[in-house]
């Protein structure tokens, strides 16, 4: 659910100092040109898919590291930044193509990690392998057709891939074919990611540093009903079945296997039993002789790091355990120390926040604690910087609602800033850690990408993007926080004035919300990281509110897990906070207030429509979540326990039951083929309002899933856009 948000959010940074961002408020508007000659939003300007939409992009730059090397890729040229600040060319698509003319853009390509002048094309139907300086193609293998999921190993050029479900290895140089699994099939899956994308998961192969070992996943879900989703593009509609585990269900049973490519032989993991058990974080040793993961259990309180022997399949031990009374949830993999492999830094909520501890296999323990309080939650390990014995890392030290980079030295743990102290930073380091790509943005700077060195602190500007909105009437975006129903804890909002604003005048107001867990909406970004359709709203004469409530990430884990085993409920009480701030500013008209959301924003918009009628005269609901049950079981369990565990958390939040307390105008919006809330949750709601005799308007995009994607996601917020004006203003 969080990441199909994730696209719809476009991130951006602030300029400010801790202390001031709060109440710092943009407005644009009086550094632009005569107002005559202001453009104002279309949706075809701020829509991903919009005619325009990619004409006010911020200005961005392609860069990647050769080894230590600073490069920079266009359409058909690649450039070397050299050590005086200038970029040389070098290598051109046309050097290429004079040999090779499948090749068409040099925007998909890697450079070689062992320093030789070599870049390297994955392709569906082949890879290439380019010299620069001898100016020649290496090789140019064909891949099997159709295969997905696709894993290449430098070390030992192979790739992995499926195809119909099964795994194989392809040796390129050797020009070898290997079939690692034979009974896949739509119940019995190889090499794909499992567990439903949760728990940090997103690939189903992991490569051993030598690349002579693959370690796999294999889930078998034969014992999950499949879900009926329906293809109606066929001339007599079709079935498209997806397996979907419902709370409290039977879940798949996933294994782990590790395939020696010299053997061609397969052993498997000795995990035990394994029904109802998560496997996430696997991690390779440096020495390609053990495998590490976290076993989770499906209460998701317990958590154990163990490790396997690689060639035998033989559990050794298990390093530590972790428990909650609510939920334990790691999501990253561990970091071997590049100058000894007898130790490796974790991620741990247990104090808290999202923090880096030090482990020693030699002593068998934990070290010490590398990071604290002070750097508030830990975003991001981007690695080492070997010279200094030190790591980098993105956090939110310097204010909840920035990410910042830091130098961590791992003996004192010292800190050191690294870069500019404001805005949402992003980095990318070099081969060594010895320099640092500081990709970042604020209210003020749309995008700034900055070359860092980690050991002096030195910058040199790579970019300074101009302001994509320079012509066109932009409204005033403003920043602050509130206090949450508990009196006690910070919410961050951001608040966009109608354009040409009045404050004589009396406005409607729409609230955009979220309000779900691994996700914010806020933050000290370009525009406080306000969406494209905020700024046509208030190009329309709206006023846009967005809060985070208790719940939403990067605030602590007791600031998350407040929300345990009733999703919604503090929810909701903490956007009313918000509409009470929004009532409190004499130009809202309280009498026209809206709320939109999508996927958990569906299911609070609807919520808050049932709970709060006289509150929201219209709402806009996305594929939303009606009835928890109707949820997966990774997700759901995590934040509700199951069904049968906590039957009164999952009836106050089944909105069925409560579908004749609507009163406002609500329209529905699902994909008809969504595999993530399935179509379930809105036509159950529909006929529960039926049944009750209230009346929501409903809309569906058949083919879509869980998101709308190219002209489908304009149309979907022109539809949306004149639900409001018709139903609001």
């Amino acid at each position: 659910m969080t990441s199909n948000l994730a696209k719809e959010v476009s991130h951006a940074v602030i300029e400010t100092t801790k202390h001031s961002i709060f109440t710092l408020s943009i407005c644009l508007l009086a550094i632009l040109p005569c107002m005559a000659q202001q453009k104002t939003f279309t949706l075809e300007d701020v829509i991903p898919g919009g005619k325009n939409y990619a004409k006010y992009q911020t200005e961005n730059m392609q860069l990647s590291w050769w080894g230590n090397q600073l490069v920079k890729t266009k359409r058909d040229t690649c450039f070397l930044y050299t050590p005086k600040g200038q970029w040389k060319t070098l290598f051109t698509l046309k050097d290429i193509q004079n040999q090779y003319n499948m090749i068409t853009s040099l925007s998909r390509m890697a450079f070689a990690t062992d320093g030789k002048p070599e870049v390297k094309f994955i392709h569906p139907a082949f890879i290439l392998s380019y010299n620069w300086k001898t100016k020649t193609i290496i090789k140019a293998d064909e891949l099997q057709e159709d295969m997905s999921h696709e894993d290449y190993c430098p070390a030992s050029h192979a790739i992995a891939y499926n195809y119909q479900n099964n795994l194989y290895i392809d040796v390129l140089n050797g020009k070898r074919k290997m079939q690692v699994s034979t009974d896949g099939s739509h119940d019995i899956v190889y090499g794909q990611s499992v567990h439903r994308n949760e728990f940090g998961i997103d690939k189903g192969t992991f490569w051993s540093p030598d690349g002579t070992q693959l370690c796999f996943y294999r889930m078998d879900q034969s014992m999950v009903p499949d879900y009926p989703l329906v293809d109606i593009s066929t001339r007599i509609a079709t079935i498209q079945p997806t397996k979907y585990p419902m709370a409290g269900t039977e879940s798949h049973k996933v294994s782990m296997g590790i395939f020696n490519l010299k053997t061609q032989q397969t052993v498997w993991l000795q995990t035990g039993d394994n029904t109802d058990q998560y496997y996430c974080g696997i991690t390779w040793s440096p020495d390609s002789k053990k495998i590490y993961l976290y076993n989770l259990n499906r209460d998701q309180n317990h958590a154990k790091l163990l490790q396997f022997d690689a060639n035998s399949g033989k559990l050794e031990k298990t390093l530590f355990e972790e428990h909650h009374e609510k939920y334990v949830q790691p999501q990253h993999g561990l970091t071997f120390l590049p100058w000894d492999n007898e130790k490796f830094i974790y991620w741990s909520e247990k104090d808290g926040y999202d923090h880096l501890y030090l482990y020693s296999l030699k002593e068998g323990q934990t070290i010490r604690k590398i990071t604290d309080n002070n750097l508030g939650v830990i975003v991001d390990l981007l690695g080492f910087n070997a010279k200094d014995k030190s790591i980098i890392v993105n956090c939110t030290g310097a204010s909840p609602i920035q990410h910042n980079l830091y130098r961590i030295n791992l003996k004192d743990c010292k800190s050191t800033l690294l870069g500019n102290s404001t805005g949402v930073h992003r980095g990318f380091l070099s081969a060594d850690g010895s320099l640092v790509i500081d990709t970042w943005t604020s209210p003020t700077v749309p995008r700034k990408i900055d070359l860092i060195n980690t050991s002096t602190g030195k910058s040199s500007n790579l970019l300074t993007a101009a302001d994509p909105w320079k012509n066109f009437n932009v409204p005033e975006i403003s920043s602050g926080t509130i206090k949450a129903a508990d009196d006690s804890t910070d919410l961050y909002y951001r608040l966009i004035k109608p354009i040409n604003f009045d404050k004589k005048k009396k406005y409607p107001a729409v609230v955009y919300v979220y309000g779900g867990p691994h996700t914010h909406l806020v933050d000290a970004s370009w525009g406080y990281m306000c969406r494209g359709w905020e700024l046509y709203m208030a190009s329309l004469g709206y006023v846009v509110y967005v809060i985070d409530n208790r719940g939403s990430n990067e605030r602590g884990l007791a600031f998350e897990n407040v929300t345990f085993r009733h999703l919604g409920k503090e929810e909701m009480k903490d956007q009313i906070k918000g509409v009470e701030f929004l009532k409190s500013l004499t130009f809202v008209d309280s009498n026209r207030i809206g709320v939109h959301g999508w996927s958990f924003g569906g299911f609070m918009t609807t919520n808050l429509m049932l709970t709060y009628p006289d509150v929201f005269k219209a709402g806009v609901a996305g594929g939303p979540v009606i009835d928890w049950q109707y949820y997966e079981i990774m997700y759901g369990e995590r934040y509700m326990d199951t069904p049968q565990s906590n039957p009164e958390g999952y009836k106050e939040n089944n909105l069925r039951l409560r579908a004749g307390d609507l009163k406002g105008r609500l329209l529905i919006i699902f994909g008809y083929n969504d595999p993530v809330c399935v179509p379930q949750h809105t036509l159950s709601f529909i006929r529960a309002c039926e049944d009750k005799g209230t009346h929501p308007d409903l809309l569906t995009y058949p083919g879509d899933e869980h998101n709308m994607i190219g002209r489908d996601r304009v149309h979907l917020h022109e539809h949306i856009t004149r639900y409001f004006e018709e139903h609001l203003k």
